[in-house]
């Protein structure tokens, strides 16, 4: 099949490139004229694991391919995915001038029949807008489908190759067949294609994000309440996660969660209920427990040395939203050095992957190390931020000769206290007693 991919962001370059993989003829188009030149040459703008052999492979193979000329792009496809951005308003609804524009653009330069598949999260509605748009300006025969994306940064191939199921927003029989061809290749295992009308398939992913974070406030919320009361979270997360009707996923506190879905869906769903005249209460304070979540950890360094940090230095340990991407969107981490800079406090940082990112947000306001143990030297306390595989098990004998006091702050509670203490930390952590 001949695939149009109009936008290289995160979603656009996964989708594209697997898309490739299953043997289709992909273009994929994108107005940066530096990403567009490094994708050519097999550099991949995003880190995402397995994400730059899968580009390089299907661009050797001929599969794959990469413009800046959208007319080039959409003339010579049957079906045209929209991968663009949609950053949350100053209100918290979805800015779809992005999507809005593209579709103009496509209207006014294709004809013959196509198939335009909305991949971008867009609110209840979109489909029908651009169906608008396509009848303003173009008489050819089109489709207008919705099909949202569910992938995970840092395991998004996995996530696109082997899916929990694929949904499909489509109202025409042609379209579905199409559509139905070109996942079947990632569903033979059993996975469902799910195949609804265009407003329901819109709600869809909003509705997946709030309820995944809904369980992240929640447990959050039940941390604190151990704390107060002397309890072990880890005790209670585990114990009613056996019940199969709440499941064990999801159910890690910690200081908070970010990136590019969870924080601008949950606020467009909110929007979208005011829109509605809907009550979307509970939403509403998943993200308010949220915002405070992400104040905790600076809350408890403050309630340890005094809420003067001047002179004070701390060694932080991930910066990244959450391990395996450089993705630092809404970032706990982001938080955590803003208020420990207000309170006079040193950082010394050090991310895997995310260190660029961390540069161009706080450039010489915190300083960088080389690598984790490099970070700890004369600290008067590790902050445990992002819970990367190699924080997991490190040498707390090697940490106590580096650092100049023996404090852990465990934002993502991945350490046992017990061994911690034992190895002469004071440990502090998420709900423990």
């Amino acid at each position: 099949m001949n695939i149009s991919i109009i936008g290289t962001g995160y979603v656009g370059l996964v989708t594209g490139t697997c898309f490739a993989e299953t043997g289709n003829k992909v273009i994929c188009m994108d107005v940066d004229a530096r990403k567009v030149s490094q994708l050519k040459k097999g550099i991949s703008p995003i880190y995402e694991p397995g994400l730059e052999p899968l580009l390089q492979r299907n661009l050797k193979a001929g599969r794959l391919s990469v413009t800046s000329s959208l007319q080039d792009a959409v003339g010579k496809s049957d079906m045209i995915f929209l991968c663009l951005p949609t950053p949350p308003g100053a209100d918290g609804s979805a800015d779809l001038k992005y999507v809005m524009q593209v579709a103009e653009d496509i209207a006014k330069t294709t004809d013959g029949f196509k198939v335009i598949v909305t991949k971008s999260t867009v609110p209840v509605g979109t489909a029908d807008k651009i169906r608008e748009i396509f009848k303003r300006y173009n008489r050819s025969e089109f489709v207008v489908a919705s099909n949202p994306e569910f992938l995970k940064e840092g395991n998004a191939i996995q996530d696109f190759m082997f899916p929990d199921r694929v949904v499909v927003g489509v109202e025409n029989e042609k379209a579905e067949k199409m559509l139905r061809e070109l996942y079947e290749p990632f569903v033979r295992t059993g996975a469902p294609i799910l195949v609804m009308e265009t407003r329901s398939s819109e709600l869809v992913k909003y509705a997946a994000n709030a309820f995944l974070a809904t369980k992240i406030s929640f447990m959050n919320e039940i941390a604190r309440l151990c704390e107060k009361l002397g309890a072990d979270v880890d005790k209670v997360r585990t114990a009613i996660g056996y019940d199969n009707r709440i499941g064990s996923k999801f159910l890690f506190p910690g200081i908070g969660w970010g990136g590019s879905c969870f924080p601008k869906d949950v606020k467009a769903l909110i929007k979208i209920g005011e829109e509605a005249s809907v009550d979307t209460s509970v939403v509403s304070a998943v993200d308010t427990v949220n915002e405070e979540q992400k104040k905790l950890m600076p809350q408890k360094i403050r309630a340890r040395f005094g809420d003067g940090l001047k002179g004070k230095r701390f060694a932080l340990w991930g910066l990244s939203f959450k391990p395996k991407t450089d993705d630092m969107r809404e970032a706990p981490a982001i938080v955590v050095i803003e208020n420990l800079l207000q309170s006079g406090a040193e950082i010394c940082a050090f991310d895997p992957v995310a260190m660029e990112n961390a540069g161009k947000l706080f450039g010489k306001k915190i300083s960088y190390a080389k690598d984790e143990y490099a970070a700890l030297k004369g600290a008067d306390a590790l902050v445990l931020v992002t819970e990367w595989q190699e924080f997991r098990e490190p040498d707390f004998e090697k940490m106590k000769t580096l650092m100049k006091g023996h404090v852990i702050f465990d934002g993502r509670n991945i350490y046992n206290p017990d061994k911690v203490r034992a190895s002469g930390f004071e440990y502090y952590g998420i709900g423990r007693k």
